[in-house]
């Protein structure tokens, strides 16, 4: 009879797995259906590096995808900059320094944030976290790069806090115990023996912070601006890949240049993050490789 359960068990996970795969797969094609007739219309080189996004124009339409480009970078950039080393830091606390009642507390906080709406943060970045902003640096636009950047960063930060910490409390007990028998010091064991030894779990969870940040649209859309321009400043505002989308898609004509666009931008989008997941799934198979 067990042996029965098990089997349905094995064949109800296989099933499972090959409806994600072919569900997965059925998404691709259907973006790629949508957005390759395009290709016959615009020229694939001034969709990637045109400067200049006016879909609605009635003299020439453009499709430039580079001040979006540009903007999910900028933001992006300042996000990962600013959720990585913190989250490090709140991990390792959690994990190797905060006694059993700070835990407690600390690991579901970190995790009951991670369950907030994007909505809520976008709202929070649009009325408080704009103005707090405008108020410090005297900038003109309350909604910018710098604003988005920030609320992405905190979204980002419980998805690594929690994996990384994950990652740091499986490291053998015996690591940490060998180190300190050597004479090692608390701090000297932490950063020479446990983060070494999961370094391949935390770049996992930078990674998905990575997907968090990138593949967010609603509290970038409320906190950006949504200008289409290329800026250099990252107190002015910028758009990004996600929010021009989520804008544009409602009004569009269905069939329409613009449509194929849109879903040109959707390919554009899939093929950043699928290069930066290949990249890191190099990186942490070398590490494996290496023993860490």
């Amino acid at each position: 009879m067990s042996s029965l359960i098990e089997m349905f068990i094995e064949k109800l996970l296989l099933i499972c797995a090959t409806i994600s795969v072919v569900v997965v797969i059925l998404i691709f094609i259907f973006l790629f259906s949508q957005g390759v007739p395009a290709l016959g219309k615009f020229s694939i080189i001034d969709f990637l590096f045109g400067g200049q996004w006016q879909p609605t124009s009635i003299i020439k339409p453009e499709f430039g995808a580079l001040p979006m480009i540009w903007g999910t970078m900028i933001v992006t950039a300042i996000a990962m900059s600013i959720s990585i080393p913190l989250g490090i830091i709140i991990a390792v606390y959690i994990s190797e320094v905060a006694d059993s009642r700070e835990k407690e507390i600390l690991k579901p906080f970190i995790e009951l944030l991670a369950g907030i709406p994007s909505v809520v943060y976008g709202f929070f970045a649009l009325v408080t976290l704009a103005t707090i902003i405008q108020q410090l640096t005297g900038t003109n636009s309350r909604l910018n790069a710098l604003n988005g950047g920030i609320i992405l960063a905190i979204m980002a930060i419980p998805t690594i806090v929690s994996l990384a910490e994950d990652a740091i409390t499986a490291v053998p007990r015996e690591y940490r115990e060998a180190s300190l028998a050597l004479g090692a010091s608390k701090w000297e064991t932490i950063r020479s023996v446990i983060l070494p030894s999961s370094i391949s779990g935390i770049l996992g969870a930078i990674l998905l912070g990575f997907g968090r940040v990138v593949g967010e649209t609603m509290a970038v859309l409320m906190a950006t601006g949504n200008a289409a321009i290329i800026n250099f400043n990252i107190l002015d505002s910028v758009r990004t890949l996600t929010a021009t989308i989520a804008i544009e898609t409602p009004e569009v004509a269905f069939g329409s240049l613009h449509y194929n666009m849109l879903f040109m931008l959707a390919i554009l989008l899939f093929a950043i993050t699928f290069t930066f997941n290949y990249i890191a799934d190099l990186i942490m198979r070398r590490l494996r490789r290496t023993g860490r």
